[in-house]
């Protein structure tokens, strides 16, 4: 794909079209990404997927193919072709630093610049930090549930192609510790793994033979499939050709707390005291709670991570907050609609934290001399681009899951301790307003 123009939706480009004629279009505008709400039951949300997005913002432009087709297909006339033609964002974006969790109403995302250039930002922001904030949600919810033991990302199978990557990246944002995405180990930096599946101990006669191979080729550390045809039989089999130093068993199927029980009992008594057991089949973090008492070293997660365990997106919306009005001021405007209403003007925000321990997400309405501090509380908002340039260092690549993943550890300690608990309940810290005006 030459460029990410055209990831987005048609009306961005036919309102755009309409601001031109009536010469709205340069209007100065602001707008805010923001959850109404949280998925059901969850406590809190979790930001990822803005060093994919601030990747891409570099390089977005309406090339010669895109308006082409827009000319051909009478999306858009003749005029708003000429202005896509040059069409560059030069604006200003703060956010909540990628890695940070947030509750409804946390402006995780701010976009300054003209109506014509922040209109067509919409759809591309919300595809990326939907989906993967989704990811990353589900995945914090996982990692908290394992407490302490390494979670893996294992599925790209369940997925579309570059979402397999995407929700690598998510995942790793909110602590697992690996992926069998190679792409996304090539991209992102992350470490990968993964041995073998069901179909190589059945392409050989029998287990002994399969087990063999794999550990001629991948040598004694590597982790043996034991449960194509009989958990016990097979844990001989590879402690026995592997020798005690063998490095994992891997579960898959069955009642997996009693499986690694037993599991672990005949590892010991083999000798094989520091294999490790790591458990696959369909987990999310209501399974990995359940396993906290079993003798698992190690979790592999697939469907549930990637659909965001029952909740696919993140429920995040663009919303114009503020615009220019005719004397050339910023005017705060907002939805009024009775199931939808909006908080008018831009929006600072700032995190009550006492002893350690958040107790409140404070939102301050910018007014004409910009939005005060809240004593006490700490800046959430971070710069990210400004005019047009990415100014967040180290925000992308490798570098950027990284500081991301660190992050995510210092905002979750730092959540009251309810937030962890994976019953339905309540957003963990309250939100409150200040300063709000029509």
């Amino acid at each position: 794909m030459a460029t990410a123009a055209l990831l987005t939706d048609r009306y961005e480009l036919t309102m755009l079209q309409a601001a031109l004629a009536d010469g709205t279009a340069s209007r100065r505008s602001v707008f805010e990404v923001f959850a109404r709400r949280l998925p059901d039951g969850r406590r809190y949300g979790v930001v990822a997927g803005t060093g994919r997005l601030l990747e891409l913002l570099p390089d977005l432009r309406f090339d010669d193919e895109a308006l082409g087709w827009l000319a051909r297909e009478g999306v858009v006339d003749e005029r708003t072709c000429e202005h896509l033609a040059g069409w560059r964002f030069t604006g200003d974006v703060d956010g909540y630093p990628e890695g940070e969790v947030y509750v409804p109403g946390s402006p995780l995302l701010t976009v300054r610049g003209t109506f014509a250039e922040a209109v067509v930002l919409e759809t591309l922001v919300l595809s990326v930090l939907n989906h993967d904030s989704a990811v990353a949600a589900a995945a914090s919810r996982m990692t908290s549930a394992a407490d302490g033991r390494p979670c893996l990302e294992m599925g790209s199978r369940r997925t579309h192609e570059e979402a397999a990557v995407a929700a690598a990246r998510a995942a790793a944002v909110a602590g697992f510790a690996g992926t069998s995405n190679l792409e996304a180990g090539r991209r992102y930096g992350l470490p990968t793994i993964g041995t073998s599946a069901h179909a190589f101990t059945l392409l050989h006669d029998d287990e002994d033979a399969a087990f063999a191979a794999q550990v001629a080729a991948l040598g004694p550390s590597t982790t043996l499939l034991v449960d194509t045809y009989d958990v016990a039989a097979a844990v001989e089999r590879a402690v026995a050709l592997a020798g005690p130093g063998l490095g994992a068993v891997r579960l898959d199927s069955g009642d997996l707390g009693e499986l690694a029980h037993d599991t672990r009992r005949q590892l010991d008594r083999l000798g094989a005291t520091g294999t490790r057991i790591t458990v696959t089949s369909d987990l999310d973090e209501h399974a990995i709670a359940a396993l906290g008492t079993a003798p698992v070293d190690s979790y592999g997660v697939g469907t549930s991570l990637v659909t965001g365990s029952g909740a696919p997106t993140a429920g995040l919306v663009y919303k114009m907050v503020a615009r220019e009005d005719a004397g050339g001021d910023l005017r705060g405007v907002a939805k009024a609609s009775r199931h939808k209403e909006g908080v008018a003007g831009a929006k600072r925000a700032w995190r009550e934290v006492s002893g350690g321990v958040a107790s409140a997400e404070v939102l301050v309405v910018e007014g004409d001399g910009g939005a005060p501090e809240v004593p006490g509380a700490r800046p959430v908002q971070v710069a990210l681009v400004r005019g047009g340039e990415v100014v967040a260092e180290g925000a992308t690549g490798p570098q950027g899951v990284r500081r991301a993943a660190a992050r995510h550890g210092e905002a979750r300690a730092e959540l009251p301790a309810d937030a962890r608990r994976l019953q339905r309940g309540e957003p963990c810290l309250p939100t409150h307003v200040l300063g709000a005006r029509a």
